[in-house]
């Protein structure tokens, strides 16, 4: 696939994000990065602070992805090598960590990851962190969870009304726990003026349901949809760490920060 360079007139996100703890965890095991062409969140579990640990080493290589992503000399089919295959980077990086620390067996993480490259956006994405894209009042959910309750929905044996409450709602068939047995999909989805992306671990989506989220940010200005979806999750009682990234495609700014949220700090 041939796309321009992530350097044209329409190449940078512009993010609003916030972390939380929530209501009821001790800790926050959700981290995230915030870069002009590279956003991620990642949600980590494990006991003995297992999950910090995943979600930021998971972060933290991600974060060395960034500029190299961001250099032009690269053409469009190496980046997507580079993002599909740094799933397989943090796995082994997640598994060296837990042969060092005992204690740390058994960690993991979900990923959700966008990167933009020219017109298009490439999603890449293993566990139940959700990316969506605002269009014209419209909230699509682009990534597709990989849950027990997902391919149950996808068999007709439930509905979405059945899934979202489900006690089990988020077994996951796919997380990065450094014992190589990922499928990560890359996918590659179309920008057009006025799309938001809204990134965010299930302690946003497990908590308010699509219509709820959709209504939130057709009645709120970009600068306040971040800080009204928190409100709304607190007030039903935040029960684990809520992540979220709001995010608009610009032109160039000149500004190249980077920044980490969470675990990732």
């Amino acid at each position: 696939m041939s796309t321009p360079s992530p350097t044209s007139a329409k190449g940078r996100f512009k993010t609003i994000a916030r972390s939380e703890v929530g209501l009821v965890r001790d800790g926050n095991e959700d981290a995230a990065l915030i870069s002009p062409v590279l956003l991620a969140v990642a949600d980590g579990m494990g006991g003995h602070a297992g999950g910090e640990v995943a979600s930021r080493i998971a972060i933290n290589t991600l974060k060395g992805l960034s500029a190299v992503l961001d250099d032009a000399a690269i053409d469009s089919e190496s980046r997507e090598d580079l993002l599909l295959n740094i799933s397989f980077s943090i796995d082994h990086e997640l598994s060296e960590e837990s042969k060092a620390n005992h204690e740390l067996h058994g960690m993991g993480t979900t990923l959700t990851a966008i990167h933009i490259n020219g017109e298009v956006i490439e999603l890449l994405h293993i566990g139940d962190s959700r990316c969506y894209r605002w269009r014209d009042k419209k909230l699509t959910q682009l990534s597709h969870d990989h849950t027990v309750m997902q391919e149950l929905l996808d068999q007709g044996r439930l509905t979405p009304e059945e899934v979202f409450d489900h006690p089990q709602r988020s077994l996951l068939t796919q997380v990065l726990m450094g014992d190589s047995g990922i499928d990560p999909i890359l996918s590659v989805h179309d920008i057009k003026d006025g799309d938001r992306f809204l990134l965010c671990s299930d302690g946003l989506s497990s908590v308010l349901s699509d219509y709820e989220i959709a209504s939130i940010i057709k009645s709120a200005d970009d600068e306040k949809v971040v800080d009204n979806l928190i409100e709304n999750v607190l007030k039903k009682g935040a029960p684990d760490n809520v992540t979220i990234l709001w995010s608009e495609v610009v032109a160039e700014t000149g500004k190249n920060e980077t920044k980490l949220l969470g675990a990732a700090l």
